[in-house]
C-alpha cells in the first residue's frame, strides 16, 4: 500500500527566509515546526523536502554545499524527533550561468516533477497527500500532482488568478499549517480553516464591484 506524504518547501516554508542561503547555519528553522511535524509523522505521513534551487545554476553555491545544508537540516530536525524522508531539489533556471543546469525542465515549481519522482522512489499516494509552500507556485506544483495545498501566509502572494493556483487552505504560519492539516485528518484538534489574507478579500472586493 502506497503511503500519504507531507511535501514541504524549504525557505519560507521550513527555515527562515534569506536571500540565497548558503552555508548550514543559514538554514534556521522556524519555532513550533519541529514537535507539529513529529506528530504528523507518528500518525504515518512520510515527510518530503521539494525546494527550488536556482542558486546552483547560478553560481551562487556548489551541490557539495547544499547537501551540507540539507544534512544539518535533517540533523536539526532529527534533534526534535522528526525523520526526513526525502529532500529532492531543483537545480535548474533559464537565466543561469552554469551551463548544464541553465535550461528549463520538469522539475522546477510550479512544474511537479518533485513530487512526481518522490512519489516513484517512495511509493507515495500523491491523491493522499500534502503539499505546504509559501508562494502559488508551490501551490500550483501541490495541485499539478493532485496532492491537497496549504499556503503559509507570508504576505507576499497576490489573489490567485488561476484556478490551479488556489491553496485547499491558507494558514498564518508554518505552525497553524501543519495543525490545519492534522485537523483535516482527524488526527488534532480543531483549529482555523477559513483564514484568507485581507489583501485577497480586499481585491475580490474592488473585482466585484469595479464594474461600474
Amino acid at each position: 500500500m502506497t503511503a500519504r506524504a507531507i511535501f514541504l518547501d524549504r525557505d519560507g516554508t521550513l527555515v527562515h527566509r534569506r536571500h540565497y542561503p548558503s552555508r548550514p547555519e543559514h538554514l534556521r528553522l522556524y519555532a513550533g515546526v519541529t514537535p507539529a511535524l513529529r506528530r504528523l509523522q507518528a500518525a504515518g505521513f512520510r515527510l518530503v523536502v521539494v525546494t527550488n534551487q536556482s542558486g546552483l545554476a547560478r553560481g551562487y553555491f556548489t551541490e557539495d554545499d547544499l547537501r551540507r545544508m540539507h544534512d544539518h537540516l535533517a540533523a536539526e530536525l532529527a534533534r526534535g524527533g522528526v525523520r526526513l524522508d526525502g529532500i529532492y531539489h531543483c537545480p535548474h533556471h533559464p537565466d543561469g550561468v552554469v551551463p548544464a543546469l541553465a535550461r528549463r525542465c520538469a522539475c522546477r515549481k510550479p512544474a511537479p516533477g518533485m513530487l512526481h519522482r518522490a512519489a516513484r522512489e517512495l511509493g507515495l499516494d500523491l491523491g493522499r497527500s500534502w503539499l505546504v509552500g509559501d508562494i502559488l507556485d508551490d501551490v500550483e506544483a501541490g495541485r499539478r500532482a493532485g496532492c491537497r495545498t496549504v499556503l503559509v501566509d507570508l504576505g507576499t502572494e497576490a489573489l490567485p488568478g488561476a484556478a490551479e493556483r488556489w491553496p485547499d487552505f491558507v494558514a498564518r504560519d508554518t505552525s497553524h499549517a501543519l495543525r490545519i492539516i492534522g485537523a483535516v485528518e482527524g488526527l488534532g484538534p480543531t483549529t482555523e480553516l477559513a483564514y484568507r489574507p485581507a489583501r485577497w478579500r480586499a481585491a475580490r472586493e474592488v473585482a466585484v464591484g469595479g464594474g461600474g
